[in-house]
């Protein structure tokens, strides 16, 4: 199976010019959490950006929503081909821990976009994939950064008490 027969085509896009606000309501209007980032001339993919990452590295750092996209936007994402094959797009997604894969023509502009879900429902369709091989690589993809904590500052000391909890 290759990426094209998964991916999302023609996916919503934004500029690295364009506001957050503008991203947010693109996210808004297309019910999408990531966005591909591509240049205004040339329409190549230059990165992408996250709901998480408008509100993580800019709300939540004193943004203002007129903030442009190339502020926050992770630069040079890693992309892969609609020829790709899909266990090589499965692959990097659980090593890198990449949730979404832009998918890019040969000249590198935006053709699609693959999900953790996509892959779910592919591997369900073609019945190659049992669950709990979709399970492990969701959940590599999912695993927290080294180091990274999952509550704010203010209650990282309370961090090993309340995960004993749960």
């Amino acid at each position: 199976m290759k990426a094209r027969e998964i991916m999302t085509g023609n996916p919503a896009c934004c500029t690295t010019e364009d506001s957050l606000e503008q991203a947010a309501n693109l996210m808004a209007q297309h019910d999408c959490g990531c966005l591909p980032v591509v240049d205004g001339k040339s329409g190549r993919v230059v990165g992408v950006v996250t709901d998480r990452d408008i509100a993580v590295r800019g709300v939540a750092r004193g943004q203002s929503p007129a903030a442009k996209v190339s502020e926050v936007m992770t630069a040079s994402p890693h992309t892969c081909g609609p020829d790709v094959d899909l266990a090589d797009v499965e692959r990097t997604m659980a090593e890198r821990q990449i949730r979404r894969m832009v998918v890019v023509d040969d000249a590198g502009r935006c053709v699609g976009m693959i999900a953790q879900a996509d892959l779910a429902r592919a591997a369900a369709r073609r019945g190659e994939v049992t669950d709990r091989e979709v399970a492990r690589v969701v959940e590599r993809i999912s695993e927290p950064a080294v180091g990274a904590s999952r509550l704010p500052p203010s209650d990282a000391s309370r961090q090993p008490e309340l995960e004993q909890r749960f």
